[in-house]
């Protein structure tokens, strides 16, 4: 070979040739072709999913609080929230009355949203959720829009949390439920 083939990028030659090559690629083809597929025929046989898989977006009404962090912290912007504050009356003669939101709508626009479950995270009243459903496809993608009433709807989807690691300390908030009531001494004054 000279250094004028390898100038102009030209493979240098090897022995065999073609044939045993060629024999190779059948033989691999054959083994791959003997072995059993893994296809799921997916409309008629429900694919086995992972437990704790991210389908939709869930969403306990009662917990949610209008925060609105989610909504600021979702990059796609695809969350809408509408609220109003809600005047109650004092619970003690003398007392000042409190304010509390009250939640219009809450709607997530799945057409817009990449799935990424910041929204989840950052919700401090665990008002969101991962539902393993993935069957709400539409016709029409104005219907990928879903309302507070159709979030509501994934819930009972929704798998119950982990459970802890036996090994693992006690949850400070059961600590702190578990703890003795403590009592005023009683002693002269």
């Amino acid at each position: 070979m000279t250094d004028h083939q390898h100038s102009h990028g030209l493979p240098p030659k090897t022995s065999g040739g073609l044939i045993p090559g060629l024999i190779k690629g059948l033989v691999m083809t054959a083994k791959t072709a003997a072995r059993p597929s893994h296809t799921a025929e997916y409309p008629d046989v429900q694919p086995e999913l992972p437990p704790r898989t991210r389908g939709v977006i869930a969403l306990l009404e009662e917990n949610c609080t209008s925060c609105m962090l989610c909504a600021r912290e979702c990059p796609d912007w695809c969350i809408y929230i509408d609220s109003h504050k809600e005047t109650l009356p004092a619970t003690t003669e003398g007392g000042r009355e409190r304010q509390r939101n009250v939640l219009d709508r809450f709607a997530i626009d799945f057409s817009l949203c990449m799935y990424c479950g910041i929204c989840i995270e950052v919700c401090p009243f665990d008002a969101l959720h991962w539902s393993p459903e993935f069957e709400y496809a539409e016709f029409d993608i104005l219907d990928l829009i879903h309302e507070k009433e159709r979030l509501g709807q994934w819930m009972p989807t929704v798998p119950p949390p982990p459970a802890l690691d036996p090994k693992s300390a006690e949850p400070q908030e059961i600590a702190a439920a578990n703890k003795p009531v403590r009592t005023a001494p009683t002693g002269s004054v």
